[in-house]
C-alpha cells in the first residue's frame, strides 16, 4: 500500500512536469518575467550571515528609497507573487520609488555564512532578535550607501515588523535614517493572538525547557525540490485539494476566502515555506505566553548570563522615535487588535492608525489579498509620498 501511494506521488511530480508551464520560484526570475529589470545584491552582517536583497531599480537616478521586509517562512518573492498592478513591489515601483527587498538569515536567499554550512546547528542560533539587530541594519546600510541616499522609507509585514523594532529598541540611532515606518499586520505584543496552531503548542514550546533547548537550534519547516513540486500540484486552483491548502493559509492568519485568489495557490506553494530557524517561532510562542514584547527567554539559569537577570529585557519602544504607521485587520489571528493597540499607545511618534476597511482582513491578507492594493497599498503610497 505504502509502495503503490510512493509511485503514485511520484507520477504525480512528473505529471507536472510533463503538463508544462511550472511557477517561477525565483524572485528575480519572476521579476523579469514580469517585465521589470532586476539586480541581486549581497551583504555580509558582523556576525557573518550572507545575505541576498533584490531590487528593481529606478527609471531615474536619485529616485526616492524603499526597503520591504518580509514576515516569517517568507522572502523577497512576496512581494511581488501578485503581479503587476498587484503587488506592492511594482505599484512602488511604478510611482517612481528605488524598490529593495530584503531576506532575512537563514531563508532560501539567505542560507549563507562565511565559516558555517547550513547543516551545522549552530548556523540555526537565531531569533528574530538576531535579524533585528544584524540583518536590518545591514541591509539598510548597504542600499544607503548603494544609492547615496541618507535615507529611506521602511515597509514591513508580520515578523518584518517585529524585526524594524527590535532595531529601533537595540540601534536608535537607525532613526535618522528611516522617513518613516509603514508596518503592516504589526507583531510585537502577541498575548491575544487567535491562532490555534500558536495557541495549541505554545504552553509548552514557549516555556524553557530541556526539548527547547535541543530543538531551538534548527532549521523550522525545511523544504526541498520534492515537497516544493508536490505542494505546487496538490494546490493548483483545480486540484481536489486546494480547499486544503487555503485552509492551511486560513488557520495562520483567519479565514478570508473572499481576498484569496485560488490561481495564487501553486505560486504560493512555489515560493514558501521559505525557511526560518525554529527559534524565531519559539520567540513568538513566548510572546504569547509571556504577554510581552522582550528578548528570547533561555531559562533562569541562562538569563543572568545573557541578560544579567532571570527574565529578559524588555524591548525599548520609546526608542522607535521615526514616524510609524500601522496598519492592521479586523480578522487577524496573528495580531489581535487589542495587541496591535496596545503597540500603537506605547511608540512615541505614531503617525497612522489604520484599522483596514474590510472586516474579515486577515493577517496573510497583506501580500496575498485580492484587494490589497485597495485596500492597504494604495494608502501606504499616499502616506509614502507626504514623507518625501
Amino acid at each position: 500500500m505504502m509502495r503503490a501511494l510512493q509511485v503514485g506521488i511520484v507520477l504525480t511530480i512528473l505529471g507536472l512536469a510533463l503538463a508544462g508551464e511550472r511557477p517561477i520560484s525565483d524572485c528575480a526570475e519572476r521579476i523579469v518575467d514580469d517585465g521589470y529589470p532586476v539586480e541581486t545584491h549581497q551583504v555580509t552582517t558582523t556576525d557573518n550571515y550572507i545575505l541576498t536583497m533584490h531590487r528593481i531599480p529606478p527609471k531615474e537616478s536619485g529616485a526616492p528609497v524603499v526597503l520591504l521586509f518580509h514576515g516569517m517562512l517568507s522572502s523577497s518573492s512576496d512581494w511581488v507573487l501578485m503581479g503587476p498592478g498587484k503587488a506592492l513591489a511594482y505599484i512602488l515601483s511604478e510611482a517612481g520609488y528605488d524598490v529593495w527587498m530584503g531576506n532575512a538569515r537563514g531563508n532560501t536567499y539567505s542560507k549563507a555564512h562565511k565559516y558555517w554550512p547550513t547543516y551545522w546547528q549552530i548556523f540555526w542560533n537565531f531569533s528574530w532578535n538576531e535579524i533585528g539587530i544584524y540583518d536590518v541594519p545591514a541591509t539598510i546600510d548597504y542600499i544607503l550607501e548603494k544609492t547615496g541616499q541618507k535615507q529611506l522609507q521602511y515597509v514591513g509585514h508580520s515578523q518584518g515588523t517585529t524585526v524594524y523594532l527590535v532595531m529601533m529598541s537595540e540601534k536608535p540611532e537607525y532613526n535618522d535614517k528611516i522617513k518613516s515606518a509603514h508596518l503592516l499586520g504589526p507583531a510585537a505584543y502577541m498575548g491575544n493572538m487567535k491562532s490555534p496552531l500558536t495557541r495549541a503548542f505554545a504552553p509548552i514550546l514557549g516555556q524553557p525547557n530541556a526539548m527547547v533547548e535541543l530543538v531551538g537550534s534548527m532549521e523550522f519547516m525545511p523544504s526541498n525540490q520534492f515537497k516544493q513540486d508536490l505542494g505546487i500540484e496538490m494546490c493548483q486552483a483545480t486540484s481536489p485539494y486546494a480547499d486544503m491548502c487555503a485552509n492551511e493559509i486560513f488557520l495562520i492568519g483567519g479565514y478570508d476566502s473572499e481576498q484569496l485568489d485560488y490561481e495564487l495557490l501553486e505560486h504560493i506553494k512555489a515560493t514558501s515555506p521559505a525557511g526560518a530557524s525554529v527559534n524565531q517561532n519559539l520567540h513568538f510562542c513566548q510572546e504569547f505566553n509571556s504577554k510581552k514584547f522582550r528578548k528570547f527567554d533561555y531559562s533562569v539559569i541562562r538569563n543572568p548570563y545573557e541578560y544579567g537577570s532571570y527574565t529578559p529585557p524588555n524591548y525599548k519602544l520609546k526608542n522607535a522615535k521615526a514616524p510609524v504607521l500601522l496598519y492592521y485587520g479586523a480578522n487577524d489571528w496573528m495580531c489581535d487588535i487589542s495587541d496591535v493597540r496596545q503597540l500603537r499607545d506605547e511608540l512615541p511618534n505614531m503617525a497612522l492608525d489604520y484599522l483596514v476597511p474590510f472586516e474579515k482582513w486577515a493577517h496573510l491578507d497583506f501580500i496575498w489579498g485580492t484587494e490589497a492594493k485597495k485596500y492597504v497599498y494604495d494608502e501606504v503610497l499616499k502616506q509614502m509620498l507626504s514623507y518625501e
